[in-house]
């Protein structure tokens, strides 16, 4: 059971959504209102969501206080609990995220600050105060639930998302039309599962959070970072579209029209990332993609075998409203020892599908090792 403890502020307002995305995820929750919340919202918000309670009816495998004034920092952080949720604090009822609302001047208090590092000594996650922005209700819930573990837990993963870009001069490329938007529910999903999560995203504007990011543009670039990365790995998920083929020559400034009516353009071939991450890293466990036209289950066996990797996730991108760009895919996940279809779902879900092959695959291999 999660206990929430909303306190006073705006971003109450907030939390209704907050607790949907954790009980959606399949955890029970109990709200508590702490003195003055009623001011911004009443229990009647949170009728068919959780309970809003006096006292917990059980022991809480997690904490979140959000939002929080000064006064709840302060008190967690001395040990002095005043009301229920902070007295499952302070008798060690762990994991716990807090969510500050403080106005610039009180951010910024000296004794503030010690109280909100003492907290982060304590093991408890501080979110956003430092930077001044809201923090959504999905990044609230992936805090949670990354606290709780999973599946994934003490997993560090590395995913690649987005499109390279292969610069012609200075204003043009040569690209692909991946969004990114795979691998960044495959980043969601992952760290929503307890993983330590990095991405080296590929020309992708909206950053996951709670992840770490690296941004990359080109082919070079990305495989420069999937390299340097993948040792510090135990798994790598391959979803980046990486463009097979570069200018042999980039032009310094910009390609001029004139009068001209062709434009001839030398392309050479990329290399192979996950041939080479394979080369330096033969126990990493890893996941590649295979875009076709047409039934993607054959590419995808081919690439199981030449590529040396443990699962290959093969899509139809022919198919109108599947794959680049769009909110849902359909995909074969493609193993050594048998084919999973995903019928059409959205990304999360396919996230969740490959999620769970790979979870599968690692304990099989970790049992291998030890049984």
């Amino acid at each position: 059971m999660i206990l929430f403890a909303v306190g006073p502020g705006t971003g109450a307002l907030q939390t209704p959504e907050m607790i949907r995305d954790l009980v959606s995820s399949g955890h029970r929750v109990e709200v508590i209102l702490e003195q003055e919340t009623r001011r911004f919202i009443g229990p009647a918000v949170f009728a068919g969501l959780a309970p809003v309670v006096e006292e917990p009816a059980e022991t809480p495998e997690a904490l979140v206080f959000a939002p929080s004034t000064a006064g709840t920092v302060a008190r967690l952080a001395r040990g002095l609990g005043e009301g229920p949720a902070e007295r499952s604090y302070t008798a060690g009822a762990r994991p716990a995220v807090i969510v500050p609302e403080l106005d610039e001047a009180t951010a910024a208090h000296p004794a503030v600050r010690e109280n909100l590092e003492l907290l982060r000594r304590d093991g408890c996650r501080v979110l956003a105060h430092e930077e001044r922005r809201v923090v959504s209700p999905a990044e609230l819930a992936g805090a949670v639930l990354n606290s709780l573990g999973g599946p994934l837990s003490g997993i560090r993963v590395l995913i690649t998302a987005g499109g390279t870009r292969e610069p012609v001069d200075k204003v043009r490329f040569v690209g692909n039309r991946s969004s990114g938007k795979m691998g960044r529910a495959i980043a969601r999903e992952a760290y929503r599962r307890g993983a330590e999560v990095t991405v080296v995203a590929a020309n992708v504007e909206v950053r996951e959070p709670g992840v770490r990011w690296v941004d990359a543009e080109t082919y070079a670039e990305l495989k420069e970072a999937t390299a340097r990365l993948a040792a510090y790995s135990d798994a790598l998920i391959m979803a980046a579209a990486v463009s097979d083929f570069t200018p042999a020559e980039v032009v310094e400034g910009k390609i001029r029209r004139g009068n001209a009516k062709e434009l001839e353009l030398k392309l050479v071939a990329t290399g192979d990332i996950l041939k080479a991450v394979r080369m330096s890293n033969p126990e990493l466990f890893m996941v590649g993609f295979a875009a076709s036209f047409g039934d993607p289950t054959a590419d995808a066996r081919e690439k199981l075998e030449t590529k040396d990797v443990d699962l290959v996730v093969g899509n139809d991108v022919s198919l109108a409203g599947s794959g680049f760009g769009s909110e849902e895919n359909e995909v074969h996940i493609v193993g050594r020892t048998g084919d999973n279809f995903v019928p059409r779902s959205t990304k999360k879900e396919v996230a969740g599908a490959i999620l769970d092959a790979v979870a599968m695959e690692i304990s099989k291999e970790r049992q291998g090792k030890h049984g």
